[in-house]
Parts: C-alpha cells; structure tokens; sequence
C-alpha cells in the first residue's frame, strides 16, 4: 500500500509517470500487430514487456510472489472471460500483492465516469470476436495521449488466482490488464509500489488536480465536496502515515476512493456522511455510521434501506467530521479548472510548452545572489486579460501554472527528480521576445512569486490572482548545471503565452471545454429561489428545460409523474427535494436523455420493447423479456411504446429498487423485510 507522502498539501495540476529519457517506449502499431496474429493464427506475445520476473521488478516485490508463479491468458483461467462488463457493479477490483493502493484508488474513482473511462480503456475489446491476445490502453503522458499494447499474459500462483489486481467477478479482466499496461509505462510491477493518487488521476485524465489538507480545510469544505460530486471529477484520498490497520477499521498510510456524500436528517438535526472504498475489497471504518453502527436508527426506514448496506466490501460512511480527523489528504481532479474559481459561466483555456535544463546554457540553478545564473534559465512570457471586456473596473485573472519535469529514466523510480520551481514576474515594459532578460532585470526586479521550498516531484503548481498585464515565468531546478526536460502548462480563461528567444511563434491558448459549463449557476439560482423543491415546482422546472438530444420531441412532465420521481428521491419523507438530492436527478437525467436518443432511431420520441430492453441494458441495467413486458404495460402507453418521461420514472425505480435490494439481502439471492419496511418501499416510491 506504499504511498509517497508530498511535501505539502497545494493545488495540484498533472504530472506524468511514464518514460523519459534515452529509454522510450515502443511505437506498437496495435490494429497491424492484431491482424498479423489473426493471419498468423496465434497469440501475441509482447517482447518489450515479457512474461517474465523482469517485468515485475528487481526488489522487494519479489519477496512477496508466491511460489510456483505462472503467466496465464484469461481464456485459460475461466471459461467464460469477459474484458469488460456494464452490468457489474463499477467498484469490483480488488488490490493484489503490489502496494499500488494509490493507483487502485484513483482506477476506483475512474470507473464512476464510464464516458473517461473509456478513453482510458477502450471498451470493445473482448476475448472472442477478433481474439489474439493483445489489449490496448491509453494514457496522459507529459502532454499527449499515447496507446499502451500488451500481450494478456498475468501473473498467478499454483491455483490460478491472479496475483495483482483482480475482480470480484472473477471472469472479468479488464482491471489486471489496465494495472500490466500501467506497469509497462512505467518500467514494471516493481514501479507502481510507491506513488500518489494525484500521479494515477492525471496518467488517466491530463486533467487539474486539487489538494486539501481535511484538517486545515477551509470552512466550505462541504461546499467544494457537493460542487466536485455532482460533476466530472475524480476524488481519492489518504490517511496519516502508517502501515497497520487501525483499532477503527482504518489503514494507515493508505488511499481510498471518494464514492459519494449525502447530507441525511437525523432526529438531532441534518449530518453531513461522505462513503468511502478502501481498494482492498474489504477492511473497513468501525466508528459512527460504520455498516454495524447504531446511529442508522437516527435515520428514517427508507434512507436506511437505500444508503446503508452491511456487506464488508470495503465501502462505508463515516461523517464528515470524522473524515476530516482521519485523513491527511483529499485529492479532486477535475477535467477542467472550474473548482479553483467561484467565477460562473466563463470558459477554461490551456497552453503547454515544452523546455528543458542543459548544462553550461540554460540550467541556470535558483536564485541565490546578483552574480548568480538564474537568468540563463529558460524564460516565458505571459499575457493574461479577463474575457470581460469594458467593465469600469479590471478584475484579477485566476491563472494556474503547473511545471512537470519529465522522468530521465526507463523505470518510473529508478532515478530520483530534481528538486524544481518557478519565479514569476511582473513586466512594467515591453523588452522584446529576440532575447532572454539580461542579469541585471534580475537585481532590479523582485519576483511576485517564488517556490517557498524547491520539491523533489514530478509536478509542483501553483494557483495565482494575477491583474491583467504581462509576466514572465522562470522555471528552475534548486542547482546549477542539472539537466532534465520539462512541460510548463498554463491555464486561465485568456492568456497569450510563449518562450522568450525561441524560435518558434506565440502560442495561443487552446479552449477547453466543460460540458457542465454553467451548471453551477443553475443550481445556485434555482435554489435561492427554492430551497427545497415540491413536485409542482419541479413539474415546472422540467417542462421548461430543454432536452437538446431529444430534437423535436420534447417531453412533457405530467404533475402525477413529478410525483412518483419526487417520491423516489425523497429519502426522508419530508415531501421535497433538496439541492443534493436535484443534483442526484440532473445527473441520472442527463445520462437517461443520452441513452434514450441513442435508441431511439427514428427520433419518434418512443421506445418499443426491444429498444427499452437495449437501452437499459446500456444504462447496466438488465431485465428479462417477461419483466420488460409488464414495465412497458405499467409504465408505456396502450400501444406498448414508452415516452422518455415514462422512460425516466422506470428507470429512477429500478435503480432504487437495485439499490434496495443490494442494501438488505445477505446471500444475493433474496430479502427480508418487516411490515414498516415493506410498506415503506412499495407504497412511498
């Protein structure tokens, strides 16, 4: 479970792990190396990553392999192997005997956004149509996408267990081929024993990653939470280092996955519960709102029956008081920069720029006095100005500067980084572009920003309020003379950015964009103007959405059918909804209009029996034909169709129902339930 404990908590934007240096990773052509197999009639067999000890590492790794280890293929060890399933549960991996929990952690976190997902790991690939034992992913490396191939050869003991990473479901695979692609950009197994949430998040995503000290967490730590849930982000985090498990269930020293929050009411009043997954599969918190605590009597029948569910899989609730205590670190990586800012409604832009430090020209060390040769380093000038134009007064631009330092070595831990920073400017005049700034710019000029301590990582960032103007970057290693290449990325809503004395031109920042954008400014007028939302107003609401892959067809909310989604949602009987549990239905929204436009091929704005049964089957979902009939008699019309309202009410009910069932039963086979309860969940839902 080694993690590597950063120097401090800040605000982090991606770093890569993979290769630098001489030592590059191969160019495998997966589509060629595939069909060349096919025509071959055999199975690949990747050379550059063997089967064999040299690909699990040279170190302590080696000590815990059992005896006798093989490399075995899927097919060969279940008859039925699948690569990847939509209908099993997304937190099904299990960590095995390489202390990669911080990968695992973050894997868990992935698997809770299927459309990032899959441009991690694509989902088509399979053990039957095309088989020739060769899988393909793709990985954030310094800057660019970049595919893994391997062959599926894994690692198991005498009885044909997997030895690494594994699936509660024990014919799917797509876990332990992930963890081998990972390993191969990294050097080997032996690699991935040490590393940070953070690391894994952004290898997965390219994507901005905050971090948090819980215990010196600011007072909207809840609010930051609830923003980061309910959109396209990764959350992970860690306990105080150790390397036992605790008297209260925790792991010292260990990551988990950020699965969900919900704010419950008590008797007492509201409490603020955050689950969590520890990526052992199992092992878990003891103390209040635990899976035996007593304080789920606080709850009413039904939020219990839907929230808490007593199986040790490793997942569990603790408050957020408790999480706050416990845990060292909370890492949110999101897609865009859009936590770092209350701004609204404004685009996100990016710049990267490569560079590097070489000895006797432009590794010029730090700044330590007037004669030094901090200037020779190489020098960027920025230009930042905020989108608004012609407000009276200038806002200050939020700019975020992350420097990565590429990796000199083949393995990932191999060679230890230099220790990095950068030092910003303020240019009160234009000098040209031709030349770097000369020595004495720097004995006249004290920098806005400087590295309050040079850090031996991959990537050090820092968050800045910059006024509209031009600045100039100086990124550095702590001694003169080191050498290493780096990536330098900005990000703000407008900027120019681009290397001083570089041959090439001005880059221009490229836009990223948010498919949420603006999300957070309806939420936040819709609630002021309702706190908490009956079914008339959200009958309201709905109507006057606009479902824009729908077209034509735009749905019409009866107020019966606002009644039935509102009792669905409404855990604590209090006959509203609140601003989480809207959120909770905005996103299931949004995924429901995707899938029903998908299946929906004539655009009649109806599903028949066959498209409601593919549809669902696409949301996980999977119903036999004799179910799927009575769902379109109860929730269809007389013609057997069903509209997309009718779609949303089937589909927020089964999942309750799922959730329920998988809450209360001991032996995934079956349920009991008292009278109350039972009333509870057929009556109010």
């Amino acid at each position: 479970m080694s993690l590597r404990l950063p120097f401090r908590s800040r605000w982090k934007l991606g770093r890569k792990n993979s290769l630098g240096g001489s030592s590059q990773l191969p160019r495998q052509d997966y589509e060629a190396l595939r069909e060349r197999c096919l025509m071959e009639d055999r199975l690949f067999e990747d050379d550059s990553f063997p089967a064999s000890l040299c690909s699990v590492g040279s170190g302590p790794l080696l000590r815990k392999l059992p005896p006798g280890l093989q490399w075995r293929r899927p097919p060969e060890l279940h008859s039925n192997p699948q690569f990847y399933s939509a209908n099993a549960k997304r937190l099904d991996l299990c960590q095995g005997v390489v202390g990669d929990c911080w990968f695992l952690a973050a894997l868990q976190a992935l698997t809770l956004h299927q459309d990032i997902l899959s441009r991690v790991v694509p989902l088509n690939q399979n053990f039957t149509e095309k088989y020739a034992g060769i899988f393909q992913f793709w990985f954030w490396h310094f800057g660019k996408w970049v595919p893994v191939v391997i062959d599926d050869r894994l690692p198991v003991n005498a009885a044909g267990q997997l030895v690494f990473v594994s699936s509660t479901y024990k014919n799917l695979f797509w876990g332990a081929l992930l963890e081998k692609a990972y390993a191969k950009l990294s050097g080997s197994y032996e690699d991935l024993q040490c590393g940070q949430v953070s690391e894994a998040f952004v290898d997965f995503t390219g994507g901005v990653t905050m971090t948090i000290n819980p215990g010196e967490a600011p007072g909207n730590l809840w609010d930051i939470l609830t923003r980061a849930a309910y959109s396209r982000t990764l959350i992970g985090c860690q306990t105080h280092s150790g390397e036992r498990v605790l008297e209260n269930g925790l792991v010292g020293g260990h990551a988990y996955t950020l699965t969900g929050i919900r704010k419950v009411t008590c008797k007492h009043g509201p409490e603020y519960l955050v689950k969590l997954r520890n990526p052992w599969g199992k092992v878990e918190w003891k103390g209040d709102w635990s899976d035996s605590s007593s304080t789920w009597e606080l709850l009413s029948p039904k939020e219990k029956i839907l929230l808490l569910r007593k199986s040790d899989d490793g997942e569990f609730w603790m408050t957020l008081r408790d999480f706050k205590a416990h845990f060292m670190l909370l890492v949110i990586c999101k897609l865009t920069p859009g936590l770092l800012s209350q701004e609204v409604g404004q685009k996100w832009a990016c710049t990267m720029r490569e560079g590097k430090w070489e000895k006797g020209s432009t590794a010029g060390g730090r700044m330590k006095s007037p004669r030094d040769t901090f200037w020779k380093n190489p020098q960027f000038l920025l230009s930042v100005w905020n989108p608004q134009e012609g407000r009276r007064f200038l806002m200050p631009c939020s700019v975020l500067v992350s420097l990565l330092q590429k990796p000199r070595h083949r393995h990932r831990n191999r060679k230890p980084h230099h220790a990095i920073g950068f030092s910003l400017f303020r240019l009160s005049k234009y000098y040209g572009d031709q030349r770097r700034l000369p020595p004495e710019f720097f004995w006249k000029n004290a920098p806005l920003s400087w590295p309050e301590a040079f850090l031996t990582e991959k990537e050090v960032s820092q968050e800045l309020q910059l006024e509209p103007g031009t600045y100039l970057i100086v990124p550095c290693t702590s001694e003169a003379g080191q050498e290493s290449e780096f990536l330098l990325r900005v990000f703000s809503r407008k900027h120019i950015f681009h290397e001083i004395g570089c041959s090439a031109s001005a880059v221009f920042s490229k836009e990223i964009v948010d498919q949420n954008e603006g999300q957070d400014e309806f939420f936040t007028k819709l609630f002021e103007k309702y706190p908490e939302i009956n079914a008339v107003q959200l009958q309201k609401i709905l109507n006057h959405m606009t479902w824009s892959s729908l077209g034509s067809a735009q749905p019409l909310f009866s107020l019966d059918a606002c009644q039935g989604i509102l009792a669905l949602l409404d855990l604590n009987a209090s006959g509203t909804v609140s601003i989480q549990e809207f959120r909770d239905l905005w996103k299931q929204l949004m995924l429901y209009q995707e899938v029903f436009h998908k299946h929906d091929g004539n655009q009649s704005g109806y599903l028949n029996r066959i498209q409601l049964r593919a549809a669902m089957k696409d949301a996980g979902i999977m119903l036999s034909d004799d179910v799927c009939y009575l769902m379109l008699i109860r929730y269809g019309g007389p013609n057997l169709q069903i509209d997309f309202v009718g779609f949303v009410h089937l589909m927020l009910r089964v999942e309750n129902m799922e959730d329920a069932f998988q809450n209360l039963t001991q032996d995934g086979k079956g349920i009991y339930l008292q009278k109350p309860e039972w009333l509870m969940m057929t009556l109010y839902s």
